[in-house]
């Protein structure tokens, strides 16, 4: 390794590597083999770290903490969290964004514009997604379903709310008093 000479390469391509676990973690994004399981729901991976962190998302756990603001996060979520500090901003109301496209379809609550229709029912939003989130209240569907009590929702977001009744999670807390609330608009009521 401090030779700079890569000692081991791969079958297919013959990319070269300096490790030999390097080399057979490389070979699985051609063969598609995913040897590493999660124990709760079954899903594959090919590498064992992604295992790993795909486990969190079962037992809730958020190492991951920001510097700017101290909230926890799951590392999928984390680097565009950390986006929202050091990214794009509105304009006309300084609220930052992890992404452009985001920071887009924010615009549209200052203009008014509304380019999603639901060809259901006619009703207009301003984000597509709002327009998803829309389309179970005709279908009914509800694919969110908490692995604690079985209790289903039909958006992620009410899932993700729902599930702070279980951790006990209390994000929004007074400048004040102290007191915390699990979403931001009961603090805002507060």
């Amino acid at each position: 390794m401090h030779s700079g000479n890569p000692a081991y390469k791969g079958t297919i391509y013959g990319k070269a590597f300096h490790f030999l676990n390097s080399v057979e973690r490389h070979q699985r994004t051609h063969t598609g083999e995913k040897p590493y399981k999660c124990k709760q729901c079954g899903k594959a991976f090919t590498v064992s770290g992604s295992c790993l962190i795909h486990g969190r998302t079962h037992t809730g756990e958020k190492p991951y903490e920001c510097k700017e603001c101290g909230k926890t996060l799951r590392f999928s979520c984390f680097k565009t969290h950390e986006r929202t500090h050091t990214g794009e901003r509105c304009t006309k109301c300084d609220k930052a964004f992890s992404c452009s496209t985001s920071l887009h379809d924010h615009g549209s609550i200052h203009t008014g514009e509304r380019p999603y229709d639901c060809k259901q029912c006619g009703k207009a939003f301003s984000r597509l997604s709002s327009l998803c989130n829309h389309r179970s209240t005709h279908t009914g569907e509800k694919p969110y379903e908490c692995k604690q009590c079985d209790q289903a929702f039909s958006r992620l977001s009410s899932l993700h709310f729902h599930e702070r009744i279980h951790t006990g999670e209390k994000r929004y807390e007074c400048k004040r008093c102290g007191k915390a609330y699990t979403r931001s608009s009961y603090l805002m009521r507060h």
